[in-house]
């Protein structure tokens, strides 16, 4: 972490060459040759990806995969898998125990931040494939980090020290600054490469999950202290694969609360093994895999935070309109991105809002660079009964799967969400 008083040191053993050269790309290097004398890790972890547990069954595991965490040893070891992020999820998971143990507490975030000239920072929670690291590349913003952060006493900041972005379909026209941080260094996993030795971005014949990891300083406008205030802005990212949510609505901070813990998105192609279309899901916390506590405990350190710091939160769909996936069209980029641009310099806080009749938030009328009839998503449908059943379908979704935090955590955020 790039917050000194929390800061781990860990120690990797690999077995390919490549992958510790990812891990000196992800995690913050040290500045000096002197920072390794007396060298002692507070963790170790041993990545042997091409050994697999062939007992898997007998001790209960999904898979002959398994990445194995031994708290009080200090160490953790990786089998079976060879893809490089294993790596840097090992450690945030360890950083969602220790952080909210700290005191004071600390709030550990599966999100990425960037910071404005003012010194406005921006939060965007999301799973892989809704966005985070795309909108959090701001060429009029700092970059603080694309995934993994932490929100102290002091403000933000990053647990890494590098990126770790999705390659697929790539281009210099709509990602710019990912597209150039590609060069020396920069390290790509699951891309194929053409005969003239040039990446092609295009080809997913093996797999959607193409990735590049790089160090930070390879974005130009990056925020070099890797630390910022406290956040203005809030956004949770979903890539919404019913086609219900509107491209942006502006939440309550109990509704706030509602959607951190309910984390609904939709399973990406090329994130998880025998995914090959969206499915609806519910991610509590957006990030459910990486929470090694309960998410109650994640969720009323950020009610604290909001509470303490007056942050305005959002919720921005990504992803369909105009029917569900199969038959709407994906929420383009420019779309998006106007509504992230209308969030970060205020003008959203002036617009005329409608309350959504089922899911109580509040959508605006009108945005710059924004067409009104997308805001309208029900609109967007040919078929407004067929819109309102597949809403009603949606909120019945998110109803069922939020009956396990019922009565769970220091408030019941229950009463925030959709009303069927």
């Amino acid at each position: 972490g790039a917050n000194p008083a929390s800061r781990k040191k860990v120690r990797f053993v690999h077995e390919m060459a490549w992958q510790q050269h990812f891990v000196s790309n992800m995690f913050i290097r040290p500045e000096s040759p002197e920072e390794l004398d007396g060298f002692e890790p507070d963790f170790t972890i041993i990545n042997c990806c091409s050994q697999v547990e062939e007992e898997w069954e007998r001790h209960g595991l999904n898979s002959d995969t398994a990445v194995v965490f031994n708290i009080e040893e200090k160490k953790a070891v990786i089998f079976g898998t060879w893809y490089g992020g294993e790596n840097k999820k090992g450690v945030f998971s360890l950083m969602n125990y220790w952080l909210p143990m700290s005191d004071p507490p600390q709030f550990p975030m599966h999100c990425s931040a960037n910071v404005g000239k003012e010194g406005d920072v921006a939060l965007f929670f999301g799973l892989s494939g809704t966005g985070k690291t795309t909108l959090s590349a701001d060429p009029h913003r700092a970059l603080i980090g694309d995934d993994e952060h932490g929100w102290d006493e002091d403000g933000v900041y990053n647990f890494e020290g590098g990126c770790y972005a999705k390659t697929i379909n790539l281009q210099e026209s709509t990602e710019p600054d990912i597209y150039h941080a590609i060069k020396t260094d920069a390290l790509l996993e699951n891309v194929k490469i053409q005969d003239d030795a040039t990446p092609d971005f295009f080809d997913v014949s093996k797999t959607e999950n193409g990735r590049v990891s790089y160090p930070i300083f390879h974005i130009p406008n990056y925020h070099e202290k890797q630390m910022a205030g406290h956040p203005e802005n809030i956004i949770f990212l979903s890539c919404d694969a019913f086609g219900v949510l509107p491209p942006v609505a502006k939440l309550s901070s109990g509704q706030a609360m509602y959607h951190f813990l309910s984390g609904y998105t939709a399973k990406v192609a090329g994130t998880e093994r025998g995914i090959t279309e969206p499915v609806a899901t519910f991610s509590t916390c957006f990030g459910a895999a990486f929470m090694t506590l309960h998410p109650t405990r994640y969720a009323d350190l950020l009610q604290h935070k909001l509470d303490k710091y007056g942050s305005h939160a959002y919720l921005v769909n990504s992803g369909w309109s105009g029917g569900p996936y199969g038959e709407g069209d994906r929420m383009s980029i420019k779309t998006t991105r106007s509504c992230i641009d209308a969030i970060l310099n205020g003008s959203i806080q002036e617009a005329e809002f409608q309350k959504d009749p089922i899911f109580g938030f509040d959508v605006p009328v009108a945005l710059d660079g924004v067409d009104p009839a997308v805001l309208d998503i029900r609109g967007t449908w040919a078929d407004g009964a067929k819109y309102d059943a597949q809403a009603k379908k949606l909120a019945d979704m998110y109803v069922d799967n939020f009956q396990q935090y019922e009565g769970k955590g220091s408030i019941d955020y229950t009463q925030f969400g959709p009303t069927i």
